[in-house]
C-alpha cells in the first residue's frame, strides 16, 4: 500500500514533466537502493566482527611442541682424589728490622774512668738558672685570649620596631630643625622625597647609613648628614631581646 502511495505521489509530482530526466527514476528506485545498501553494510559489519574470532581460534589451536632438557649435578658423587692440591700460600715478607745495633769500637787509648756522679757532685754543679735577688725584675706576660664576637644578624621586621626617642613627631621636628635646603636645589627648583636607609643597633646607635633614592641638587647628601648626626634611637626587640634592625626613612624636600 505504501509503495502504491509513493508511486501515486511520484506520478503527481512528475505530471506534465520530463520523466526521462533522471529524478523520476531515482525517486522510484530510492527504496530499493536503500534496502540493498543496508543489507551490504550489515553483512560487512558482521564479517568484520566475526573474522578476528575465527583467526584467534585457529591461532590458539596450533600446538607447538618444545623439548626442554635439564642436567642435574650429582652432589653425592665422590670427589676426584686425583686432582692436584691447591698451591701453598706465598711466604710472608720478612719484617724490616726496626732496631739498629752499633758494633763496639776497639781502641788502644787510655780512657779515664770518671765514675758515676753522686748527689754531692750534682749539688755542686752550677745551673743555668740565675738566682732570684731583690734587684731582679720578674716579668710576667699577661696573655689574653682574644675573643672574636660575631655580629648579630640584621633583621627587617621585628616584634617591636625601633623608634625615635619621643615618637614620630619628635623625629619630624628634628629633621625640620636640622635640614638645610641645598642652595643648588633651591636655585634649580628641585623638590621631592629622598629615602635614606640605616641600621639601628642594639644600643640605639645609627650605623650603615646609605642612600636608596636621591633627587639631586645636594638633597641626598644633606639627608645623609642629618641622619648620621641623629641621637640614639629606642632599639628594636625580638623575643624580648634587643635586635639590629634595618630602617628606611623618607625625607621630603619642599620649596613651599
Amino acid at each position: 500500500m505504501e509503495t502504491n502511495r509513493k508511486a501515486d505521489i511520484d506520478e503527481i509530482v512528475f505530471e506534465n514533466r520530463n520523466k526521462s530526466y533522471g529524478a523520476y527514476f531515482l525517486r522510484r528506485a530510492y527504496n530499493k537502493y536503500v534496502t540493498r545498501a543496508l543489507l551490504i553494510s550489515a553483512a560487512a559489519i558482521f564479517l568484520a566482527a566475526i573474522i578476528p574470532f575465527i583467526v584467534f581460534k585457529e591461532a590458539r589451536s596450533v600446538n607447538v611442541e618444545k623439548n626442554v632438557g635439564a642436567e642435574f649435578a650429582n652432589l653425592n658423587a665422590p670427589k676426584n682424589e686425583d686432582a692436584p692440591p691447591p698451591p701453598p700460600p706465598p711466604p710472608p715478607e720478612a719484617m724490616e728490622q726496626k732496631i739498629k745495633f752499633t758494633a763496639p769500637v776497639v781502641t788502644t787509648d787510655t780512657v779515664e774512668d770518671k765514675g758515676m756522679l753522686n748527689q754531692d757532685d750534682l749539688n755542686q754543679k752550677s745551673t743555668t738558672t740565675a738566682p732570684i735577688t731583690e734587684e731582679t725584675d720578674i716579668v710576667v706576660e699577661d696573655k689574653k685570649t682574644q675573643v672574636i664576637e660575631q655580629a648579630a644578624p640584621i633583621l627587617l621586621i621585628v616584634e617591636v620596631m625601633p623608634s625615635f626617642v619621643g615618637g614620630e613627631d619628635a623625629l619630624y621636628k628634628y629633621l625640620a630643625d636640622n635640614i638645610k635646603y641645598p642652595q643648588v636645589a633651591r636655585e634649580t627648583n628641585i623638590s621631592g622625597t629622598v629615602v635614606v636607609q640605616f641600621v639601628v643597633e642594639t644600643d640605639g646607635r645609627i650605623s650603615a647609613v646609605s642612600l636608596l633614592k636621591d633627587i639631586g641638587g645636594g638633597c641626598g647628601e644633606e639627608a645623609l648628614r642629618v641622619v648620621k648626626a641623629m641621637p640614639k634611637w629606642n632599639p628594636g626587640k625580638q623575643n624580648g631581646t634587643a635586635a639590629r634592625v634595618q630602617y628606611q626613612l623618607p625625607v621630603k624636600f619642599s620649596l613651599d
